[in-house]
């Protein structure tokens, strides 16, 4: 009898994409609501958007489980240092601690591919992007999930963001107005969805700014 290779995996690519964007006093963090296995669509309206702080915004595709697993430990992680510090992570801060969470699972990692968005310290948008093991830098706009081959050539284009070699270091966060960048984030989805089968159904579009946070939807092509 010839013994069959065990082909289970404990993960599962459950598709999406998400993008944020930078701006001078905001920063609009958008995802689609589509999840979806091999040629499956699970769900046609699944928040891949998650509020970790009033500063900051994580929205993560990759495998849903694991997203939930990791978002449940930073809640902890946050809550703690609630208790301890007396006020709430800005969102830099929360950026290393989504790091160092990372990190610490690199030898069975969260399959999870992240964008934190928000506001730092002086009010202005900033966007961190991460890769499963939790390398990440600060940039001006981003995109993950199985659109970003899509969305980031056509966001480069528009923004043009500075390069991070350059001295005496230039802001990153685009030069675009609220309505303008929201209107941008669209554009994109609207693009990625005529060519990536798992992004579709919504999008959900969320803006921080120093006020408060702004949710809208927008309804996307079904097939």
């Amino acid at each position: 009898m010839v013994k069959q290779n065990a082909n289970w995996s404990p993960y599962d690519n459950n598709g999406g994409t998400c993008v944020a964007i930078a701006g001078s006093d905001y920063c609009v963090i958008a995802a689609d609501t589509r999840m979806s296995t091999g040629y499956s669509i699970l769900s046609r309206d699944y928040s891949k958007i998650h509020k970790l702080a009033d500063k900051a915004v994580l929205s993560s595709s990759g495998f849903q489980a694991d997203v939930k697993a990791l978002q449940k430990v930073l809640k902890s992680r946050h809550l703690i240092y609630q208790h301890q510090h007396n006020k709430q992570m800005s969102c830099p801060a929360m950026a290393q601690l989504l790091s160092n969470t990372l990190y610490f699972k690199r030898f069975f990692p969260y399959y999870a591919f992240n964008v934190l968005g928000g506001l730092d310290e002086e009010g202005k948008g900033c966007v961190f992007t991460y890769d499963a093991v939790g390398s990440y830098e600060k940039v001006g706009y981003s995109a993950q999930g199985s659109g970003s081959t899509l969305i980031m050539p056509f966001l480069d284009n528009q923004l043009k963001s500075p390069s991070p070699l350059l001295l005496p270091a230039q802001d990153s966060n685009t030069p675009l107005s609220e309505a303008e960048a929201v209107d941008l984030v669209k554009t994109v989805f609207a693009s990625a969805t005529e060519r990536d089968i798992y992004t579709g159904d919504s999008l959900e579009i969320m803006v921080l700014k120093a006020d408060g946070v702004k949710t809208e939807l927008m309804a996307l092509r079904k097939d």
